[in-house]
C-alpha cells in the first residue's frame, strides 16, 4: 500500500473540492454522478469517499468552501466603508445580490437546501456573530437602539437568508431574479431604516 503525504492528500482533497464545485454548479447536484466526478478529477471513488464519505459529503464542503468566502468577501465590503453603518447596509445588500450569482445560486441556495437542509450550523453562528459584532459596534456608536444585537443577528441574518432564496426561486415565479433582488432590496432598506436612532 502506498502511503501518501499530507501535501498529496490536500491536493487530492482540493481537487475534488474544484472538480465538484465546477460539476454542481453546471449539472446541478442530483444530475451529477460520483463516477462522472471521480473522472474528471482524475481520482478514484475511494478518494473522494476517504475525504467526504460521500456525493452528500462533499457538497457539504463545497457549500462550507462557498460559505468562507461569501463572508470574506462580505467583511471586505463591510470594512471598506468609512461609516459603519453604510458598511452594514452595504454588507445585508450585497447578500442578495450575491443570490443572483448562478455558482451561488445552484449550490447554495438550491442544492444545499434540498440536499442538506442548508448552510451547516458552524456557518450559521458564525454568519450570525460576525453580524452581532457589527451591530454591537452600531449600538455603541449609538447608531443602533441599545437591544440584544444576538437576538437581533438572528433576525437580520434569518431574514436575508430567507430573502436570498426567494430571489434565487424565480424559476417558479413570473418575476425573474433581476425583478425579485430590486424588490427584496426595496424591503431591506425599509427593514434596516427601522434599526436607526432617530430615523
Amino acid at each position: 500500500m502506498v502511503r501518501r503525504t499530507r501535501a498529496e492528500m490536500e491536493e487530492t482533497r482540493a481537487r475534488l473540492l474544484q472538480t465538484a464545485r465546477k460539476v454542481f454548479s453546471e449539472r446541478g447536484y442530483a444530475d451529477t454522478s460520483m463516477d462522472d466526478l471521480t473522472a474528471q478529477a482524475g481520482l478514484t471513488r475511494g478518494a473522494l469517499y476517504h475525504h467526504f464519505g460521500d456525493k452528500k459529503g462533499l457538497l457539504a464542503a463545497v457549500v462550507d468552501q462557498m460559505d468562507a468566502e461569501m463572508d470574506a468577501r462580505l467583511r471586505a465590503i463591510s470594512e471598506a466603508a468609512d461609516d459603519a453603518w453604510e458598511g452594514f447596509c452595504r454588507r445585508c445588500r450585497s447578500y442578495l445580490e450575491i443570490a443572483l450569482e448562478p455558482e451561488f445560486q445552484r449550490i447554495v441556495l438550491r442544492d444545499a437546501r434540498a440536499v442538506l437542509g442548508g448552510a451547516s450550523p458552524e456557518s450559521q453562528r458564525h454568519c450570525i456573530t460576525s453580524m452581532q459584532q457589527l451591530i454591537d459596534n452600531l449600538i455603541r456608536e449609538g447608531k443602533v437602539a441599545e437591544v440584544n444585537s444576538q437576538v437581533l443577528a438572528s433576525l437580520i441574518y434569518g431574514s436575508l437568508v430567507e430573502a436570498a432564496f426567494w430571489v434565487a426561486d424565480a424559476r417558479s415565479n413570473s418575476i425573474d431574479s433581476g425583478a425579485r433582488l430590486v424588490q427584496g432590496v426595496a424591503a431591506l432598506e425599509l427593514l434596516l431604516r427601522g434599526l436607526r436612532v432617530n430615523s
